[in-house]
């Protein structure tokens, strides 16, 4: 049942909300009339919504950020502080029901990027982001379902959790059941568990075996079926959806779905929507991170659908220390909650935890001297980050994402725009024994010639207009994105796929029109290309890169200023091979061109006096 509310800024104290005047307001939604405010209040009235055999009123609010509190009728019912956990509040018996809730900004270090200034105020306005709703059940019910896919030896599990409501004391059996959806082959197993509690209510646990199981894929390695978990009380029941897979992450083996190795090619969301899952999958990315901050679920299901792994942040970011309790409870709740999902890949706890320390070095010998002497200062205590990490099951963890210096489980690289050149990546990488999962690397560009929002931009960093800087991008994502497929790192992530203001890090601008990086990165992306090593004057090797699980016969083409050569190499599964070198000089213009399994690419280079 959707519902009409109201809206008001209103002073973060202990009581109800009572502000003079409301104002019509969307919900779900961040009304940008209340930008700035610390704290906003909704409300709305509604008649008892029950009919025929309901006994049950539940009021559901999805993505209440960040702390919130709920007045039924006047009274306090419920508080949260947690917005990707649903907030599933039950309604005392009325004629009426006026509702008022209160969302208020971040009271802790777990703001996330909405409470920095890396985002316009108006997406970080406290409100019910995602969904709002009212339900209605007969009792008993099933008041709230989890789950949590699994491989197993004998094929697959889900291990779920079903909370049951009750009026009256309850003796009675629960079924549970998994059937695929759409086309999945294989049939439904259905399981029934004994539920005995007295009135108000329990959580019964159960397992359901799969044999036989259909596996959910990454879109480059096969396809994404998908199951419908069911739990059944009498007349009612509650469901979710989910996929059968595995996701592990070893140094040496890498990145491993269902036991076989992927080479992730991702992108980072900053305010992340459906539209940005289908934009990275056309850039030929296999995976996106939702930077500190929770994912809505509308952007979880649009992983699943289209075979895109997820990587979660939780919603800690910048220097400081935090409460480890608050981050464990954080962390449990994160994969409580969104545990289903069979894109989710990974978990990562705390982003950019010291303050940048090499902004403006350039390339000296000097300027690596400084560096090295910076990165020395920036100590962090992993210890806090590591043990909330713990708390999370079932999905690989990365507790520190940073810069190089601070021995980060993810490292975040900017050369060529933060600090030096694109030649200062291998430098980094090797002194600093970083690179094989990369959290962020890329560089900024205007998104049009006359900014006025340039939110959590240094535009310091830009010369010339906005052909000028998004041509500078683009070099730097290409150089930098093909050198890291050539190091052959397991996860690499550009920052970022979209732009939140009028300039920004993203390949696309804040209205998804697409800039000149946007194509680069969906050659450099492509699970085979060939590349030039250094593309820049003087020798260059011609490398070709095979990020699919099977081998074969790559046959690369050339056409260096309109002289063209081919030849063909044998590949193995997830191989790199050098093909032939040139001579390159300023000016030059190059076009490769490979083709392995059916499949043709090409890359493009007009080489540069300079990087």
């Amino acid at each position: 049942m959707s519902l009409s509310w109201r809206g008001a800024a209103v002073a973060p104290d202990d009581e109800m909300p009572s502000p003079e005047t409301w104002e019509p307001v969307s919900v779900p939604g961040r009304p940008a009339a209340f930008a700035g405010a610390d704290a906003v209040a909704y409300e709305t009235t509604v008649a008892d919504p029950r009919t025929g055999a309901d006994e049950h009123v539940v009021l559901v609010l999805r993505g209440a950020y960040a702390h919130t509190r709920v007045w039924c009728n006047g009274d306090h019912v419920a508080e949260s502080d947690s917005y990707v956990t649903p907030l599933r509040v039950r309604l005392p018996e009325a004629e009426e029901y006026r509702l008022v809730v209160e969302c208020r900004a971040p009271e802790d270090r777990f703001g996330g990027l909405h409470d920095t200034d890396q985002l316009p105020p108006e997406r970080c306005v406290p409100g019910i982001w995602w969904d709002a709703s009212l339900e209605t059940y007969p009792d008993p019910y099933v008041h709230a379902m989890r789950g949590r896919p699994r491989l197993t030896e004998d094929g697959a599990a889900v291990d779920v959790e079903a909370e049951v409501v009750t009026k009256e004391p309850l003796d009675d059996r629960l079924t549970f059941s998994i059937r695929p959806t759409g086309e999945v082959r294989g049939g439904g197993m259905m399981d029934r568990e004994r539920v005995e509690t007295d009135a108000g209510g329990t959580t019964v646990t159960h397992t359901i075996d799969v044999r036989d199981p259909s596996l959910w894929w990454p879109h480059d390695l096969g396809n994404q079926p998908r199951y419908v978990v069911r739990a059944k009380l009498g007349d009612t029941e509650h469901s979710l959806t989910t996929g059968l897979r595995s996701v592990t992450y070893d140094q040496g083996e890498g990145l491993e779905c269902n036991g076989e190795r992927v080479r992730a090619r991702g992108v980072t969301l900053l305010d992340p929507t459906v539209e940005d899952v289908e934009r990275a999958v056309a850039a030929n990315a296999n995976l996106v991170r939702v930077r500190a901050q929770g994912v809505p679920p509308a952007v979880a299901e649009a992983c699943d659908e289209h075979g895109v792994l997820l990587w979660q942040d939780l919603p800690l970011t910048g220097p400081g220390s935090f409460d480890m309790d608050r981050g464990r409870e954080l962390a449990e709740s994160f994969t409580e909650h969104i545990g289903n999902h069979p894109s989710l890949a990974c978990v990562s706890v705390h982003d950019e935890p010291v303050e940048p320390y090499a902004d403006g070095l350039g390339s000296t010998t000097l300027d690596r001297l400084r560096y090295r002497f910076r990165a020395w200062r920036a100590s962090y205590n992993e210890a806090p980050a590591e043990a909330v990490a713990e708390r999370v099951e079932g999905v690989p963890t990365v507790p520190v994402v940073g810069p190089p210096g601070i021995d980060p489980d993810a490292v975040t690289l900017y050369p060529g725009w933060r600090y030096g050149s694109v030649e200062d990546l291998a430098w980094l990488c090797d002194h600093y024994g970083v690179g094989d999962v990369v959290a962020g690397f890329g560089a900024g560009s205007l998104g049009t010639d006359d900014p006025t929002d340039e939110t959590g931009f240094d535009n310091s960093r830009v010369s010339g207009d906005a052909a000028d800087s998004q041509a500078y991008q683009a070099r730097i994502v290409q150089t930098v994105a093909e050198q890291f497929r050539q190091r052959e790192s397991d996860v690499v992530v550009l920052d970022s796929l979209r732009d939140v203001a009028d300039a920004g890090m993203g390949v696309l601008a804040a209205d998804g029109t697409e800039k000149r990086a946007y194509a680069t990165l969906s050659d450099s992306y492509q699970p085979t290309q060939v590349f030039l090593s250094d593309p820049t004057p003087g020798e260059s090797d011609i490398v070709a890169c095979h990020d699919r699980p099977s081998g074969g016969t790559v046959t690369v083409e050339w056409d260096h200023n309109g002289e063209r050569q081919q030849q063909e190499r044998v590949i193995g599964a997830f191989g790199r091979v050098t093909v032939g070198s040139l001579t390159l000089e300023a000016g030059d213009e190059l076009t490769l061109a490979a083709a392995v399994e059916g499949r043709a690419v090409k890359n493009e280079y007009r080489i540069e006096g300079d990087r």
